[in-house]
């Protein structure tokens, strides 16, 4: 038997070429703004066999929402895919036996301010930064089966902050979310967007479906604009509308869909919802609607 894949990391250094090592063992200056502020973005693939899935549509996110922030240019495909090729062979999930989950870390990084409070401190941008780059892949198993949901009852999606349309460090509400869907016994929560109706899972976005048709919120409402989302999108398989929270108890399905998975909503707040486990069968059909997103469009 095969030992599980290691988790490795590696850490950009601006003197050399980086260091690799376990995630523990690694560290960041204590001056990083990612660390201090949540002042970063990142993006979060699969990795099978050493291929990271989509990474040309990801790293396209990651440029996106950098420039958004007003962060400098993240690193592009020439430099991220050997970084990717080489950690999938340290952690040893090039063999094609593991899936990996990849994260790519872009952060302002550490800088000093001139004037009244000059210093590395504080949270006005520094006129000089030198940006931090950091990479992690650990070994994942690939989850369809259901989950049940609550609508937490604190945190909500901005529908027009910048943060709502890249994938910041921030993660406060989702986090505070997990927690109480987690109390209440359930596995994961919905936000509802400040727009009203519900907007996305807490690492996810939602996917619902009605009269044999399969909608999502509009960006417009906060989502945050996932990668898989749009490959749905972008193939006709999925159309932008409103949902509202009692429209999950009177759809045909609802799912909650990332680069990592997609998982049909079995309960919300408690209450099943129709074929919400079905005996297995929309997990199956979850993950073969999530597996054609990975694979080149026709045409």
């Amino acid at each position: 038997m095969s030992s599980p894949a290691a988790a490795i990391a590696w850490l950009a250094d601006p003197s050399g070429p980086g260091c690799w090592g376990p995630p523990e063992d690694l560290a960041l200056p204590i001056s990083d703004r990612g660390l201090l502020l949540a002042d970063g973005v990142f993006e979060t693939l699969l990795v099978e066999g050493g291929r990271a899935w989509l990474l040309e549509e990801h790293l396209d996110r990651w440029q996106r929402s950098a420039a958004l922030l007003a962060l400098p240019p993240p690193p592009g495909v020439a430099i991220v895919q050997p970084l990717i090729t080489e950690a999938s062979q340290r952690s040893g999930i090039s063999s094609g036996i593991s899936s990996g989950a990849l994260r790519l870390n872009w952060s302002r990084g550490s800088g000093r301010n001139s004037g009244c409070g000059a210093g590395s401190r504080g949270i006005a941008i520094p006129s000089a930064c030198t940006p931090g780059f950091w990479l992690q892949l650990s070994a994942i198993e690939l989850c369809f089966e259901p989950v049940r949901v609550i609508v937490s009852p604190t945190e909500e999606r901005s529908a027009t902050s910048l943060l709502s349309r890249c994938k910041s460090f921030a993660y406060g509400p989702s986090i505070q979310a997990r927690r109480q869907a987690r109390e209440a016994g359930a596995d994961d929560a919905l936000l509802r967007s400040s727009a009203g109706g519900l907007c996305c899972g807490t690492t996810a976005n939602l996917l619902l479906r009605r009269n044999g048709s399969w909608v999502t919120p509009p960006l417009s409402h906060g989502c945050l604009p996932g990668v898989m989302r749009q490959q749905a999108l972008d193939r006709g398989l999925l159309v932008e509308q409103p949902i509202q929270e009692q429209d999950l108890t009177h759809c045909e399905a609802a799912w909650l869909i990332n680069s990592l998975g997609c998982r049909p909503i079995s309960h919300l707040d408690g209450i099943p919802l129709a074929d919400g486990d079905a005996g297995g069968s929309l997990g199956a059909e979850a993950e073969t609607f999530w597996r054609q997103l990975l694979l080149p469009r026709r045409g």
